[in-house]
C-alpha cells in the first residue's frame, strides 16, 4: 500500500498513499514502528486518518524503518509527500540520505502598471480649524468625502459649495491600503479574532478533521448539483413492536431500524430501477443491493455499508449493523466497508426528531430519512372503535433524475406495506 522507489544506493521512499477514493491529504496518527526497526512485507509502518476513517498503512517491501520525516500528529499531509525513509536489510540505516526537497517553481511578477497621477495634488492641511459653507457641508457628508481633501476658495478660507462639488467631479487619489494577508477580510466592521474563549469579539479555532472536510465537499456537492425531490409517508409499527416482542421472547434482539434496513433492500428488490446510481454518462443500474446506514461519530457522519441485504435476515442484518457502526465509531472502517452503496437510511429516531429530509449521498439515487414512532388515535372503519397506532415518519429524498415522483411514490407505498407486514420479509 505504500509508494517504495528504490534508487540505487539511495534509501528507498515512503509516501503519503492514496487510501480512499476520494482522499487528498491525511493525518499521521501514530507510528508502529520505530527508527531501526525490521520490516517485513505486509507490517504495519503507522495508522494514518484519511476522509473516512483511521487506516493502517502497510508495507509493500523488506527493509528497515531509517528515518520517520512526518512525526505523529502530522496533519494534512498531502498525496505523494514523503513520510518516511527506508533502506534495504544489512545497510547502515543510521547513515541515510535525506532526499533534498524539490523546489518550488517560481512565478515570474508581472510588471507593475503605472498609476495614473492624480488629477491635483492634495493641499496642505491647513493649521487652524476647517470652516466650512453648510452646502459644502451637506455635500461632503453625503459622500463620505473628507473635507482636508478640499481646497477652500472661499473668503478666509472657507470651503465653499463649489469647492465640494470639484472635490466630488475630481477626487483626489489616497495613498492605496496595504493588501491584506491572504484569507483575511476587511476590518470593516471590526472582525472577530481568536482570543479568550467568551471575549467580546474572539473566537476559539477549531481544527477540522479530514472527516467533515470530506463531509463539506460532498454536501455542497450533492445539494449544488443534484435536483432533490422529497417525498413523506407515514407507516405503522404495530406488526413490527409485536414481531420484535415474540423474537425477544426467543432471546433475539433486533432494533426498528433492522426491519426498516430490511424493508428498503426488499423493496429495492421489487423495484430494481430504484437501485441505480448516476453517473458521468447517466443511470447505471446496480446489480447488488448493499444499503449505507449513516453513522454519527466524534469526528462526523461516516455511512458503512451492509452489502447484499436483501439477502439477509433482520438477525444478520442486526448483526452487520451493530458491527460496523462499533467500528465506524473507532475509527477502524476498512474501505470497502464505506465505499460504494446503493441506497442510503438516515434515523434520527431516537433523537426524538419527528421528521426531517436528508441530503443525498452522491452517487446513489435515493436516501431515506427516518423519524421517530409516535401513538395516534386511530378510528376503526368496520367498529367504530379508537384504537393506538404506532406511527412513524419517512421522508424519502430522491435524484429527480433517476427517480421521478411517481416511481419514489410506488417506492414509499411498497416500502409501507413491506413494513406493515414484515411476515412477508425473510427473518433468518
Amino acid at each position: 500500500m505504500c509508494s517504495l522507489f528504490p534508487l540505487g544506493a539511495a534509501p528507498v521512499k515512503v509516501e503519503m498513499p492514496a487510501l480512499s477514493p476520494t482522499m487528498e491529504e491525511g493525518n499521521i496518527v501514530k507510528w508502529l514502528k520505530k527508527e531501526g526497526d525490521a520490516v517485513a512485507a505486509g507490517d504495519a509502518l503507522c495508522e494514518i486518518e484519511t476522509d473516512k476513517a483511521v487506516v493502517t498503512l502497510e508495507s509493500s517491501d523488506d527493509g528497515v524503518l531509517a528515518k520517520i520525516l512526518m512525526e505523529e500528529g502530522s496533519r494534512a499531509v498531502r498525496l505523494g509527500t514523503l513520510i518516511a525513509l527506508m533502506v534495504e536489510e544489512g545497510e547502515d540505516w543510521k547513515t541515510v540520505e535525506i532526499p533534498p526537497p524539490v523546489a518550488a517553481t517560481q512565478a515570474t511578477p508581472a510588471p507593475a502598471a503605472p498609476t495614473a497621477p492624480p488629477p491635483h495634488p492634495p493641499r496642505a492641511a491647513s493649521t487652524g480649524p476647517l470652516r466650512l459653507s453648510p452646502a459644502a457641508r451637506h455635500i461632503l457628508d453625503t459622500h463620505g468625502l473628507d473635507p482636508q481633501l478640499a481646497t477652500p476658495t472661499g473668503h478666509r478660507g472657507i470651503i465653499t459649495k463649489e469647492d465640494a462639488l470639484n472635490l466630488l467631479k475630481n477626487p483626489v487619489a489616497t495613498p492605496a491600503a496595504a493588501p491584506l494577508p491572504p484569507g483575511s477580510r476587511p476590518m470593516y466592521p471590526p472582525q472577530s479574532i481568536p482570543g479568550k474563549p467568551g471575549a467580546p469579539g474572539t473566537f476559539t479555532e477549531v481544527p477540522a478533521s479530514n472527516v467533515r472536510r470530506v463531509i463539506a465537499q460532498r454536501l455542497t456537492q450533492s445539494k449544488t448539483t443534484i435536483p432533490h425531490a422529497y417525498a413523506t409517508i407515514d407507516c405503522d409499527l404495530g406488526a413490527v413492536m409485536q414481531l420484535r416482542k415474540e423474537m425477544a421472547k426467543a432471546e433475539i434482539k433486533v432494533s426498528v431500524n433492522d426491519f426498516i434496513i430490511k424493508a428498503a433492500a426488499a423493496t429495492l428488490r421489487e423495484l430494481p430501477e430504484v437501485n441505480v446510481t448516476w453517473s458521468g454518462e447517466g443511470p447505471q443500474a446496480l446489480d447488488s443491493i448493499s444499503i449505507s446506514i449513516a453513522v454519527a461519530t466524534p469526528k462526523g457522519l461516516i455511512t458503512p455499508i451492509i452489502t447484499n441485504a436483501a439477502d439477509k435476515g433482520v438477525q444478520e442484518i442486526s448483526a452487520n449493523a451493530k458491527a460496523l457502526a462499533q467500528k465506524a465509531r473507532n475509527g477502524k472502517l476498512l474501505p470497502h466497508e464505506y465505499q460504494g452503496g446503493s441506497f442510503s437510511i438516515s434515523n434520527l429516531g431516537m433523537f426524538g426528531i419527528s421528521e426531517f429530509s436528508a441530503v443525498i449521498n452522491p452517487p446513489q439515487a435515493c436516501i431515506l430519512a427516518v423519524g421517530t414512532s409516535r401513538a395516534v388515535l386511530h378510528l376503526t372503519e368496520e367498529t367504530g372503535a379508537l384504537s393506538t397506532q404506532q406511527l412513524m415518519t419517512v421522508t424519502l429524498s430522491s435524484d429527480g433524475r433517476l427517480v421521478d415522483d411517481e416511481l419514489a411514490s410506488r417506492f414509499l407505498d411498497k416500502f409501507r406495506a413491506n413494513l406493515e407486514r414484515p411476515q412477508r420479509m425473510t427473518l433468518n
